[in-house]
């Protein structure tokens, strides 16, 4: 019988042997996975491990205290762009101009969190959404931050490791993408975590049973800024090179698009979302080289519409993604899992 028999229960890390084997399954298969596939799928492993990242920190956000942000790439820039500053400018190591990035990307957070204490909803999404496009207006305009030419990253080095292959750089992005999704998994199962889920179910009764509303909205969006921050940081050193038009409103959509395919207030869901739009994101930039269905979609182009808008097939599979999981799974890919999971509990019966 699978019962609880104390508190501990919760936060404890492994629930049994079987996740732990699993969990070192996983670890080792990440730990051989660059010389196990070709760079190109260490690149896509890159990338996909930066927007998980910000999946889980948005999810956090969205997921766990039920505040909708649609200015997430704001955050995403500064810490992008703080983190590269930090290193040229204030010529401080590459991790602690990342952290220090990261924690400027809270501190906004926590700013933008303050309006969260009376708007909700729609209006709330308007002020994330003015915070997001205001972020890289202003970038745009200062030449400290390289304007409208952008900033190039400079060579990474770790005491005396160089990173300089997708190789090296991915043995740092996956650890420290590891560590923070543990520690976002034990953040949801503390006080913490609860009173976020208590703000999300009934404000109202989470502030009647002695809940600080405006500390744990104000601190939701910090962490929230916070991972988002600390993927940016990281992201520009997959680009090696930033520009203030990158950070644009459809940056943010897509992030929200990870977090609600994925599954709200679920951390298996933020990562699978993430993973899934970040294949589908690189896969499609070259939609015509794919075999069969290029050649169908150019001639189709030509016929009947024009070439250049075969690249809005990126968002038309995106949008079908999010209106199939809206109408047939609303709890995203997390509740096929599930689903999946009851299934074989139960087979054959």
């Amino acid at each position: 019988m699978d019962m609880k028999r104390d508190y501990y229960e919760d936060v404890r890390l492994f629930g049994s042997k079987v996740v732990l084997f699993w969990f070192l399954v996983l670890i080792a298969f990440l730990g051989f996975f660059p010389f196990l596939f070709r760079n190109y799928y260490v690149y896509l492993a890159n990338y996909m491990a930066i927007n998980v990242l910000v999946a889980i920190g948005l999810n956090l956000l969205v997921g766990y205290t039920g505040q909708i942000s649609l200015g997430h790439a704001g955050f995403f820039a500064i810490g992008a762009y703080g983190t590269i500053t930090l290193m040229t400018s204030a010529h401080l190591p590459f991790l602690v101009a990342l952290v220090l990035a990261a924690i400027g990307a809270a501190l906004l957070g926590f700013l933008l969190g303050l309006p969260a204490l009376r708007l909700e909803g729609p209006y709330l999404s308007i002020a994330t959404l003015g915070f997001g496009l205001t972020i890289t207006q202003v970038i745009g305009r200062i030449g400290f931050f390289g304007g409208r030419q952008g900033l190039h990253a400079p060579e990474l080095t770790i005491f005396s490791w160089h990173l300089d292959s997708d190789r090296d750089f991915y043995y740092l992005l996956i650890t420290i993408t590891v560590i923070l999704t543990l520690v976002a998994r034990n953040l949801v199962k503390t006080k913490v975590g609860r009173a976020f889920i208590a703000i999300r179910d009934a404000d109202i009764a989470a502030e009647t049973l002695g809940v600080n509303i405006m500390l744990y909205k104000t601190l939701a969006f910090a962490v929230s800024a916070f991972y988002t921050g600390l993927a940016g940081g990281l992201y520009a050193f997959v680009l090696r090179f930033i520009e203030p038009q990158i950070f644009s409103l459809l940056m943010s959509i897509i992030f929200l698009a990870m977090v609600v395919v994925g599954g709200l207030g679920s951390l298996f869901g933020s990562i699978a979302g993430a993973c899934l739009l970040s294949w589908l994101d690189l896969e499609l930039r070259n939609i015509l080289s794919i075999p069969y269905l290029g050649g169908w979609l150019e001639a189709l182009s030509k016929s009947y519409f024009s070439i250049t808008g075969v690249s809005n097939i990126q968002l038309i599979i995106y949008g079908s993604i999010m209106v199939s999981i809206m109408l047939f799974e609303p709890l995203g890919i997390y509740g096929i899992w599930i689903r999946t999971k009851l299934y074989w509990k139960t087979w054959p019966f």
